[in-house]
C-alpha cells in the first residue's frame, strides 16, 4: 500500500484498513519530507493492538517512482514481535534468543527483516552477532533509515518508541529470494587498507589515503578536488572491498575529516584489499534489472511481496534517469503473472544475505526480495 500524503491519521487509517490478525506485523516506510507525529502515531497503533515498525528514510519507492514524500505500507505474517535492539556500545550489543523462531519445525527457510540507523556506530560488529545467532538458516533483508543530509536523528520506531542508534529486527514466517548487484566496476588497485578506524580510512598501501585516492581520480576524471567538490567528484568513484565469488562489496566516499581522513558509507577492516571503482549510467541501471531476474520463485508458489532496498547515492547519480533503472527492477522481475507492485526505499546502506556465506551491510547497491509462502 502507499500512500502519497502520510501523516498521523492517514496512517492509522490505511493500518486500521488492512484488518491485522494476531500474528501479523505491520511495516510502514516513511520518506523524510512527511515525518508524522510518531509518538501519537505509536500511541494509536498501541491503542489498537497492532503490531508495527518502521522508519524514516530519504526516499521511498513505489513501482517505477521514488518519492520523499509519503509511506509504504505492508502487512507480513511475523514470528514473535519487532526486537529493538541498541547498538551504539559495542560491549552491550545483545541479539535477543528469538525463542519463537527457534520453535518453529520446518523446512523452509524464512526472512528476517532488519532496518537500522544507517549513521549509527557498530553496524558491522552487530550485523557479524545477528549472523552468530541465525546463521544462514533464515534469508537477511534490509537498509540503513535516516536523512539524505546524513545527519544524526531519532529514525526508527516501534510500539516501544522512537529510536537512533538502534536495529530492529524482524521475523518473517514467508520464504524469499534476493538479487544483491550494484554495476560498478574496478577502475584502479588493488589497494590495503592499511590504517582504518571504522568508518575511516587513514592509508592506503601506508601512504595517506587521501592522496592516493586523490592522484587516480584527478588523472582519470581531469578534475580536480577542492575544498568544497569532495563528494561531487567521490560519487562517481566509489571504493570496493574484495569478496571472493560475487561482487565487490561498495563502500560510498562520503566525504573528509579535517584531518584528511576518507569517510565511507560503511565500515572498512584493517588491512582489506580495496579497489577504486567506477560506472557508467548504463551498467547501473542492467545491474538493477539483473538483480531483479536473480529473484527466482519456485513454480507454484504464490508470491506475497516484492521489496526493494536501494541506496540513495544511485538516485543521486542518476538523477533524472533514476526512473530508469526503477523500470528496469520492474522490467526484470520473473512472474509476469504477479500482480503485486515493487515498493521500498533509498537507504543510507543495504542489507543482504550474500549466498551462503556472508550477512552484509552495503553500499551503492540494488537489493530486490521477493518473499512468497
Amino acid at each position: 500500500m502507499f500512500l502519497a500524503e502520510a501523516n498521523r491519521d492517514s496512517i492509522v487509517e490505511a493500518v486500521s484498513r488492512l484488518d491485522t490478525k494476531a500474528d501479523e506485523v505491520v511495516m510502514i516506510l516513511i520518506g523524510e519530507d512527511s515525518i508524522p507525529d510518531i509518538d501519537g502515531l505509536a500511541d494509536d497503533l498501541n491503542e489498537k493492538e497492532i503490531c508495527f515498525f518502521g522508519g524514516i528514510f530519504p526516499g521511498i519507492i513505489h513501482g517505477e517512482m521514488q518519492f520523499t514524500k509519503g509511506a509504504v505500507i505492508r502487512k507480513m505474517p511475523g514470528i514473535g514481535r519487532p526486537a529493538v535492539v541498541s547498538i551504539k556500545e559495542p560491549d552491550f550489543i545483545k541479539i535477543p534468543d528469538f525463542e519463537g523462531f527457534q520453535n518453529i519445525e520446518s523446512g523452509a527457510k524464512y526472512t528476517t527483516i532488519i532496518l537500522i540507523d544507517g549513521m549509527a556506530p557498530n553496524i558491522g560488529l552487530f550485523l557479524s552477532k545477528m549472523l552468530d545467532k541465525l546463521g544462514n538458516s533464515v534469508n537477511y533483508f534490509g537498509g540503513g533509515a535516516g536523512y539524505q543530509s546524513m545527519k544524526k536523528d531519532f529514525c526508527l520506531f516501534s510500539s516501544e518508541g522512537f529510536f537512533n542508534n538502534a536495529a530492529i529486527v524482524v521475523l518473517v514466517k514467508l520464504e524469499s529470494s534476493l538479487g544483491v548487484r550494484h554495476g560498478w566496476k574496478k577502475m584502479f588497485g588493488p589497494f590495503v587498507a592499511t590504517r582504518t578506524d571504522r568508518n575511516l580510512i587513514s592509508e592506503f598501501n601506508w601512504e595517506n589515503a587521501f592522496e592516493v585516492y586523490r592522484k587516480a581520480i584527478e588523472n582519470d576524471s581531469g578534475r580536480k578536488f577542492s575544498e568544497n567538490n569532495f563528494y561531487d567528484i567521490a560519487k562517481e568513484y566509489p571504493l570496493g572491498l574484495f569478496r571472493e565469488g560475487c561482487e565487490n562489496i561498495g563502500r560510498a566516499t562520503v566525504a573528509l575529516t579535517d584531518d584528511g581522513d576518507i569517510i565511507c558509507g560503511g565500515e572498512v577492516q584493517g588491512n582489506a584489499v580495496v579497489d577504486i571503482l567506477g560506472g557508467k549510467k548504463e551498467s547501473l541501471i542492467k545491474a538493477a534489472q539483473m538483480a531483479a531476474e536473480d529473484c527466482r520463485v519456485p513454480e507454484g508458489r504464490r508470491i506475497c511481496h516484492y521489496l526493494i532496498s536501494d541506496c540513495i547515492s544511485r538516485a543521486l547519480l542518476l538523477e533524472n534517469d533514476y526512473p530508469e533503472e526503477l523500470k528496469a527492477i520492474i522490467g526484470g522481475i520473473q512472474s509476469a503473472d504477479s500482480e503485486e507492485i515493487p515498493e521500498g526505499v533509498l537507504t543510507l546502506g543495504e542489507i543482504s544475505s550474500l549466498g551462503e556465506r556472508y550477512l552484509e551491510y552495503l553500499n551503492l547497491t540494488t537489493v530486490v526480495m521477493v518473499l512468497y509462502e
